[in-house]
């Protein structure tokens, strides 16, 4: 008997240790240790529980004789049961009928149509002192041998699991780091092929760069912050680049551009005749990015009664198109970006609590070009490369004019640099841009323009009056304010006279604070009719 026992130990042994060596991924591995036990051996059922300091529980990882139900059920405090009682004491635990063990829980109901006796052997996986989890197995070699040899043997199994397990760590600690090294130089490599890359080289442009090669290899949901024009978009395809998700699609949707009622059949897709206009079925903009990114910008601006929605695409990676009760379970990375604060909608329950908690794993803050100041100067040499290139012009600032560029806020931060720097090369009869020229394209009230109080230009120049000038947002206010009049103050029928929809012009209002404007026009009018 015991020279058999002998060598069914050292053959299920010789067999782990082979299952461990060949295997690569922790799950398999266990499984297939767990699989050999049962071939060899006499075992029925067996668990490998393992600690999760996430949530201080200790749950299945891997298992022999059990269903998938009956795995998932496989979750325990740390004062609860015989596995509990195992892993804290650190010491092995012995059934020999689990019927009269009041600690055994049975909790995955995998012998509860067994009538026979059955034992229960219990031993902790060990790593550095300090228990990792629990090796759970069914008697292995039958009442006529003692507990003890199965006690024995399984804290040689636990110990080559727990080494195995310290090794699978080790292994994806360096597999991290390398993806993190393969990050960095697929980066480099892009800025210096003239791919997507930041240009700048300030300490908060420094950081963000970081953030984005630590985050882009991940599954993270990202959410881009800053100004309007900072380049949140620029962000976001970098980091869809730097992904293992990059030769698959980078599908962006701004959320603001979009009217509200076409919005949800444009994100998630309709089925033909589920509304009016539903000619044909339609995939939404999700399934089409299906193993990409989608980019969902001014997600500040993304109705509400749409945002259960969303949450659900994000939680469960699950959607139904309009028209339709068939779920479609969908793999995308979901990148945000909003220049507005969505703690304080959260406060005005104009944004689901929930969903900002989902959206807000990996928040990245890109600064305002005015408090990075030293980027100005690579800033201005990009965008005259590329109008060079893409005008076949080049540019030269004069040292009054390059000084004024300096110290402007550039309210429109990097974007608004781009298309100046392409009016400029459009309007300009000369390569030289001399302060005088330039002074009508900057936005007044900011500083930097000459004539403005503020200004810090030494130039002589820079004291010159600033004729008067008219911004691009100073223009588009003007021309609501003009359809408001002319609309009786009815935002709709104002809406229709600019081309926009009711959302677009109620973000337009908001925008520029003309709720008190339109009150009050609406005030007036009243009083008009009464008199």
């Amino acid at each position: 008997m015991y020279p058999s026992l002998h060598g069914l130990k050292l053959s299920a042994l010789l067999a782990i240790c082979q299952a461990i060596e060949q295997a690569i991924d922790l799950e398999s591995a266990l499984d297939g240790v767990l699989s050999i036990l049962s071939e060899n051996l006499s075992m029925k059922r067996a668990t490998v529980t393992l600690y999760d300091p996430e949530t201080r529980q200790l749950s299945i990882n891997a298992s022999y004789g059990l269903s998938l139900e009956e795995k998932q059920r496989g979750v325990y405090r740390l004062d609860e049961g015989v596995t509990g009682r195992i892993f804290q004491t650190g010491e092995p635990y012995s059934v020999p009928d689990i019927t009269k063990e009041p600690l055994f829980l049975d909790k995955t109901g995998a012998r509860k149509i067994e009538r026979a006796k059955t034992g229960f052997i219990g031993v902790p996986i060990i790593l550095h002192s300090e228990p990792i989890g629990v090796l759970n197995v069914d008697r292995i070699f039958g009442d006529e041998i003692a507990a003890e040899e199965d006690i024995d043997f399984l804290k040689i199994v636990a110990t080559l699991i727990g080494q195995f397990i310290s090794l699978n760590e080790k292994i994806l600690e360096r597999e991290a780091a390398l993806k993190r090294e393969n990050t960095s130089l697929k980066y480099q490599i892009s800025k210096k092929s003239k791919g997507l890359y930041i240009v700048g080289h300030s300490s908060a442009m420094v950081e963000v760069q970081r953030q984005l090669e630590k985050v882009a290899p991940t599954k993270a949901t990202v959410l881009l912050l800053g100004e309007s024009g900072v380049g949140k978009t620029l962000m976001a395809k970098i980091i869809h680049e730097l992904s293992d998700r990059s030769k698959h699609p980078f599908i962006k949707v701004n959320c603001a551009s979009i009217p509200e009622n076409l919005l949800e059949s444009e994100l998630f897709g309709h089925e033909k005749g589920s509304f009016t206009g539903a000619a044909s079925t339609r995939p939404g903009r999700f399934e089409e990015a299906d193993g990409g990114t989608i980019f969902l910008d001014e997600i500040g601006e993304f109705p509400m009664n749409l945002q259960a929605k969303l949450l659900r695409v994000l939680q469960e990676k699950e959607l139904e198109r309009i028209g339709s009760n068939k779920t479609r379970n969908i793999d995308v990375r979901i990148l945000a970006a909003t220049n507005r604060d969505l703690g304080v909608l959260v406060e005005r329950n104009e944004f689901r609590l929930d969903l900002y908690y989902r959206l807000n794993i990996f928040p990245i803050t890109v600064p305002p070009l005015r408090d990075r100041k030293e980027d100005i100067t690579g800033l201005l040499n990009y965008f005259i490369q590329k109008m060079a290139d893409d005008y076949g012009r080049k540019m030269f600032f004069t040292p009054a004019a390059l000084d004024s560029l300096m110290i402007y806020d550039w309210p429109g931060n990097v974007r608004e640099m781009q298309n100046l720097l392409e009016r400029l090369v459009i309007m300009s009869d000369s390569e030289y841009i001399t302060l005088e020229f330039l002074k009508s394209y900057l936005a007044p009230g900011q500083r930097g323009v000459p004539g403005n109080s503020g200004s810090e230009s030494s130039s002589p120049a820079a004291n010159d009056a600033l004729p008067h000038c008219t911004s691009l947002k100073e223009v588009e206010r003007n021309e609501v304010v003009a359809a408001l009049e002319r609309s009786g103050w009815i935002q709709y029928k104002a809406a229709e006279t600019l081309g926009l929809s009711a959302r677009q012009m109620g973000y337009r209002v908001k925008r520029y604070g003309l709720e008190s404007m339109i009150a009050e026009g609406r005030a007036r009018l009243r009083r008009m009719k009464k008199s």
